[in-house]
């Protein structure tokens, strides 16, 4: 029996990556850098500390990441305070689902909380959850399993009674360390032959997993 879902945000509730992206995309060819999807894909699950990491390993030493990253953001919010929230199928009906058979609901993100917290608000989704765990709220981020261990200790369950809702391979890597059901909605990457053994269910947008909960 499933008591309680932790949900990762970009990407899996939101179609938020794809704004991501094109931010700093923006913001790279402004700034005169050569910048790709690919470039991106691989700081997709990453907290801001592990990207910073990953950007200087590309550009060099003296990149200026927190300026550029602030720029980012900045450009993303007024989109999506333009546009509104991009929300991924099935969200809604899913989470009304958990809600009438009272399981516990968490957020997992590596976002940092004041962009978590504002976009889950924007996106009138914020009084579904029990708790949001953001990557500023651990010491690890994922692949590391402390994100997922953290959200079920604060729904004040087991990690093994516990489903996990991720887009990315580094999330479902987390969240099967921290020994919780996965359930993987693939948006910008998609599960190798080394990641299906940790996906409990694979499917192609949210609603899907309804009956997926159901039967469990």
């Amino acid at each position: 029996m499933i008591k309680g879902a932790v949900f990762d945000m970009d990407g899996l509730m939101f179609d938020t990556e794809r704004l991501v992206y094109e931010s700093w995309q923006t913001m790279m060819t402004k700034s005169g850098y050569e910048y790709n999807l690919d470039i991106f894909k691989n700081t997709i699950g990453l907290r801001i500390d592990e990207a910073h990491k990953y950007y200087k390993s590309i550009y060099g030493e003296d990149f200026d990441y927190p300026p550029l990253r602030q720029k980012c953001r900045e450009l993303f919010m007024k989109r999506i305070e333009s546009e509104g929230v991009p929300i991924k199928k099935g969200l809604v009906q899913l989470l009304e689902y958990l809600r009438e058979n009272n399981v516990k609901t968490a957020v997992a993100t590596s976002t940092s909380a004041q962009t978590a917290h504002q976009i889950i608000k924007m996106a009138g989704v914020y009084d579904f959850f029990d708790d949001i765990i953001c990557g500023t709220d651990v010491k690890y981020g994922k692949p590391h399993p402390e994100i997922f261990l953290t959200a079920a200790k604060r729904l004040e369950l087991f990690p093994c009674d516990c489903v996990a809702f991720e887009d990315s391979i580094n999330g479902i890597k987390s969240a099967y360390a921290a020994k919780m059901k996965t359930v993987m909605v693939p948006d910008y990457l998609q599960p190798t032959e080394e990641e299906l053994p940790m996906i409990s269910f694979l499917c192609s947008d949210l609603s899907e997993a309804v009956n997926y909960i159901a039967e469990l």
